[in-house]
């Protein structure tokens, strides 16, 4: 079924680029023995809308398209489902999936159903269901004509990238890919880690004094956040109120060029859920997955393993690159901990919980006070954003192509990036000391309260 949606949605691009949308969607619809109403709700989602079927649905659909908006629902459940994937815990896969109990069944119609008030959108039982009945919705087609326009569109790219497009496939070639498809420039998101490790650096030294005390990160994973904020909000006292990677890369470009767009590219569907979230909203226009971008190249006959590199200066660093995998995070604020704070350092002590299950425990942990650390990082997908559901390469060979990478890098540590050094004082942050400055580091912060 992955691969009949895939397929459908190669064929709605090309067709979108070719501009002959209408003519294909009639095509599809035109077909013997389909399901209209199934049908049209999967072509909705493929196109990043939610345009139910009418005589009038190709209509409804190129005028969704057109006036798409960011805050809309991520996933749906798109048609009924039997139930016939029960497991031994008699639960559907896509109820025993959900980690926020979201998902319930209809003794009457004797299907699932997803309850929205407490769904987050993570996406978990997208991949969970056998038969295609959940799906996500794909923001391309949206896309595509801020791509064909004279708008510059910058392309982030999720640290998590390393080898997801093959082996040899050099960070250089998927910037000319990119380009290829109308992006103005393609840039890694490592950079923007980078300036989030040297904030949760200080944010260590002023707010862990002794063993005793604690701070949670909060960086990259929405799914963490969300069981900070929704099951253990007790905790959020000690929660560093920083935005992620994906945001500051979006906040801090719009800062520079207040004219660009910014889409995220990663592993993970809740990324797409986060960028909707009230007090995030606008700063990341569009998110797209791994596998959706293959599908892209795919479709328009991009090969990124031919493309002559198109070469940018070294300006991520080896900590900012490894937020790809559990652990890293720790890696990188250790390291810039040492290096600005070197007898603070002696009392860090990191943590990782590494998928959903690990980072319940260890909530439920520190809640208890049974951490032995001082320092937390949470993972929602086992092996971190190189394990998200979007991913085209498993977490192990996703983790030594990001540790490959990472250790290739010429800049080791954050603070030694004179690119991140610029680019900071180009927003009013000349120095680690003013990281302090909450006036100054606003455009990191959010609140979770």
């Amino acid at each position: 079924m992955k691969a009949k949606y895939s397929n459908l949605f190669k064929s709605i691009v090309s067709a979108y680029y070719a501009d002959n949308f209408e003519e294909k969607v009639k095509e599809i619809l035109s077909q013997e023995d389909i399901n209209k109403e199934e049908l049209c709700k999967v072509i909705s989602s493929l196109c990043g809308t939610s345009v139910s079927y009418s005589p009038n649905f190709i209509s409804n659909l190129k005028t969704a398209i057109a006036s798409y908006e960011i805050s809309h629902k991520v996933v749906n459940k798109i048609k009924h489902c039997s139930m016939d994937c029960v497991n031994t815990s008699e639960k559907p896969l896509c109820q025993a999936s959900c980690p926020f109990n979201a998902i319930f069944v209809d003794k009457e119609s004797k299907s699932t159903y997803i309850d929205n008030d407490r769904c987050t959108d993570c996406g978990f039982c997208v991949e969970a269901c056998p038969t295609g009945g959940i799906l996500d919705k794909v923001e391309f087609i949206p896309l595509v004509n801020l791509l064909k326009s004279n708008s510059p569109v910058i392309a982030a790219v999720a640290p998590a990238i390393s080898g997801q497009f093959g082996e040899n496939i050099t960070i250089n070639q998927l910037r000319a890919a990119f380009k290829k498809i109308g992006f103005t420039d393609m840039i890694e998101v490592a950079f923007f880690a980078d300036m989030l490790t040297l904030k949760e650096a200080v944010e260590f030294d002023h707010h862990v004094k002794n063993e005793k005390d604690l701070m949670i990160t909060s960086c990259c994973c929405p799914m963490w956040v969300g069981m900070l904020k929704r099951v253990y909000n007790n905790l959020v006292k000690h929660v560093s109120p920083s935005v992620s990677p994906m945001i500051a890369s979006g906040r801090v470009l719009k800062k520079i060029n207040s004219n660009c767009k910014v889409v995220f590219i990663g592993p993970c569907i809740a990324k797409k859920a986060e960028a909707k979230e009230k007090d995030l909203l606008g700063d990341i226009d569009f998110v797209l997955t791994f596998a959706e971008v293959k599908d892209i190249f795919e479709a328009l006959d991009i090969d990124p393993s031919v493309m002559e590199e198109d070469l940018s200066s070294e300006y991520a660093s080896k900590g900012g690159r490894l937020y790809a995998r559990t652990g890293g995070v720790s890696i990188a604020v250790s390291d810039a901990t040492e290096r600005l704070f070197p007898e603070k350092h002696k009392l860090f002590k990191a943590v990782q919980s590494n998928g959903v299950r690990e980072c319940k425990d260890m909530l439920q942990k520190a809640q208890s006070g049974e951490v032995n650390a001082n320092f937390i990082e949470g993972m929602g997908c086992i092996g971190g954003c190189v394990g998200g559901p979007k991913a085209i390469i498993s977490k192990d060979k996703g983790t030594e192509y990001v540790n490959s990478f990472a250790e290739s890098s010429s800049i080791k540590v954050a603070v030694d990036s004179s690119c991140m050094k610029d680019i900071l004082r180009k927003i009013g942050i000349d120095s680690a000391e003013d990281f302090k400055s909450k006036n100054k580091i606003e455009i990191f912060e959010r609140s979770f309260d």
